[in-house]
């Protein structure tokens, strides 16, 4: 689901992205948006409201920094956990605006993304943030971020946004014309490939990808034309998998010249979620995550995958393993503890 606007390139209608643009979670975060981008304007420095239930609010992505975990999302709201995920401590940041994707290179240096191209930076694992960057004539959300090491990084975002600084952050620069994106297809996903380089996927079923750390892209012509949510490399060399809208799943072996669609089975028939989020675990297995509590695990590099559907029916919007075992999920309701096996609450 998209809800269609005027206020597009070149006076054409678009429709703003969302990382879970088949949700309900699009009409919190387009409420967000109009709220906070007043209350950003009102004060020369806003930071994020501190709310004992935070972790409870609407949260976007979730990564681990060493043992800590870190979670972003719903006004700025950026927490922390040193327990594995029973306890969360909210982090002072410096914006008001929803946050949607969070990386870490180590367990010190982190950056997360958002609205009005924000671009935020940790130095000590994710307990305080600096403000590195916005673009409020954007008018657009940055919605994904990579780093190789703590000087080079990647943001890419709505109307084919891609930033990259060599600085750690210092400058980033709009390199947008690397691309071969005349249409300015939002930009919804960034990751690395083992031993082949960057890709990017995004609307309309758009890939791009580099072999020379992003320097130069190649536009592939993909098996989906429907909106890919997000990109995973797996544990083998030059495999990665592609999801997006209706549970569309896509794995290539081959650093995208060739596809094979993964077909996904509910206990209802064919999975018609949107997918929203992936994390490879420690033990090279793969989780996926998305609306209607999907929660997808794959023990064969992304071959197949068993799918469960968490009581809850939570939209879930980001995943991570925790270290020991089970994941940490994210979205609608904050943050939810399960079980990799099936994607539910953990035994106590």
């Amino acid at each position: 689901m998209t809800v269609p606007y005027t206020a597009g390139v070149g006076g054409a209608a678009r429709a703003r992205p969302w990382t879970l643009a088949a949700s309900g979670l699009l009409v919190l975060a387009i409420g967000l948006w109009a709220n906070t981008a007043e209350a950003a304007t009102a004060e020369t420095q806003v930071y994020s409201t501190e709310s004992a239930k935070a972790e409870k609010s609407l949260l976007l992505d979730v990564t681990r920094a060493g043992n800590r975990l870190i979670a972003v999302g719903d006004r700025g709201h950026i927490l922390f956990s040193d327990d594995q995920g029973k306890s969360w401590t909210q982090s002072k940041v410096p914006t008001r605006q929803l946050l949607t994707a969070v990386y870490f290179v180590d367990d010190k240096h982190g950056w997360a993304v958002g609205h009005d191209a924000q671009v935020l930076v940790s130095a000590d694992g994710g307990v305080t943030w600096t403000k590195q960057f916005e673009d409020l004539q954007r008018e657009a959300p940055l919605l994904d971020v990579w780093f190789n090491d703590t000087q080079h990084g990647f943001a890419v975002g709505a109307y084919g946004a891609l930033l990259e600084t060599t600085d750690g952050g210092k400058q980033w620069n709009d390199v947008a014309d690397r691309l071969d994106n005349e249409d300015q297809f939002h930009l919804n996903g960034i990751a690395k490939v083992k031993e082949a380089g960057l890709f990017i996927v995004g609307e309309q079923g758009s890939m791009f990808r580099s072999s020379d750390d992003g320097q130069t892209w190649q536009k592939l012509e993909g098996p989906y034309q429907g909106s890919l949510f997000g990109v995973i490399g797996t544990a083998q060399p030059r495999t990665l998998l592609a999801y997006g809208l209706r549970g569309n799943l896509y794995r290539s072996t081959d650093f995208g010249d060739s596809w094979q669609q993964i077909e996904l089975k509910a206990a209802r028939g064919a999975l018609e979620f949107g997918l929203a989020s992936a994390t490879l675990l420690d033990d090279g297995s793969l989780v996926l995550v998305g609306n209607g509590g999907s929660v997808l695990r794959s023990s064969d590099d992304g071959q197949s995958f068993s799918v469960f559907n968490r009581a809850d029916r939570v939209a879930l919007a980001g995943v991570s393993g925790k270290n020991g075992g089970g994941l940490v999920l994210v979205g609608q309701g904050g943050v939810h503890l399960a079980s990799a096996q099936n994607g539910e609450g953990e035994q106590p």
